[in-house]
């Protein structure tokens, strides 16, 4: 059911990303997620377009899968999964500005829609794969997240979800001082385990065939972002008199670039990728 506390978070969602739009895509580029470095030598996109590789290798993507992009973002891995896999592409948004910015730049296969997931208007069974890239912490109901999922997926599908996970046995002031706060000033859910994932795919009638932790793999993002941040601070004066804009709600995300790297360099923040196949009825 969807409650006032819902749409009051997925508004806080939506406004974190528009306010900080042009902070992302300075700061990260078109791609708001992690990069993956595997030999360790790669460059900063490259280890981001390696991400988006490994999720397509997963969802065993190819010419003419139809993927739902769940959280696109500005819909760069939606462009490179249609451009360069041949993939029938569905975008969904929650925030005006990634839609209007995904929108200004069509390819051919790709579609974007913007709205809540929890409640969007995809057919059933519409999908062969769905991808999720760091978008299942930002929902209010995880469990929803998982149920939606499955209703767009045929029988067999593939859902690959890449996600922000809590070690189980992080201590009280990791929780206190890192996870909780960052989870508050990133507009996201108390983050789950792998444990919370698997039992949820598994509820909702996926058979989790892959699961690997891949935080040493992806942690080196912080450290770049943040140097990047600090870069611009120093030479933009827009960054400065943004974080002293009293007005600005969510300057605080500054500070929570600093939380986020400490957190996974302390290991109370893990990152986790999971592939379940939905089963057949």
């Amino acid at each position: 059911m969807i409650t006032a506390s819902h749409d009051l978070i997925t508004s806080s969602v939506a406004e974190h990303y528009d306010e900080l739009d042009q902070f992302y895509r300075d700061i990260w580029g078109d791609h708001v997620h992690h990069g993956l470095w595997l030999s360790g030598r790669e460059s900063h996109t490259e280890a981001t377009l390696q991400m988006v590789r490994h999720v397509a290798a997963l969802g065993k993507i190819g010419s003419g899968t139809r993927v739902c992009d769940i959280g696109c973002g500005y819909g760069a891995t939606a462009r490179m999964l249609a451009a360069d896999y041949g993939a029938e592409v569905t975008g969904v948004t929650v925030s005006p500005a990634q839609f209007q910015y995904a929108k200004s730049h069509p390819v051919p296969r790709v579609s974007v829609v913007l709205g809540d997931w929890l409640r969007n208007p995809l057919e059933d069974q519409a999908f062969d794969v769905a991808i999720a890239i760091e978008s299942s912490e930002h929902m209010p109901d995880l469990a929803a997240f998982f149920e939606q999922a499955s209703r767009v997926l045929n029988p067999g599908g593939r859902l690959v979800v890449c996600a922000w996970l809590a070690h189980p046995r992080a201590s009280a002031t990791q929780r206190k001082l890192l996870l909780e706060p960052a989870c508050r000033e990133g507009r996201m859910a108390p983050l789950g385990s792998f444990a919370e994932y698997r039992r949820l795919f598994e509820l909702h009638g996926f058979t989790v065939e892959h699961e690997e932790d891949v935080s040493q793999n992806v942690k080196r993002t912080w450290p770049l972002c943040a140097g990047r941040f600090l870069a611009r601070l120093v030479r933009e004066p827009r960054y400065f008199q943004f974080l002293v804009n009293q007005h600005a709600r969510n300057r605080v995300f500054a500070v929570t670039i600093f939380r986020i790297w400490m957190a996974f360099e302390t290991g109370a923040l893990k990152y986790g990728i999971l592939t379940g196949v939905k089963e057949q009825p």
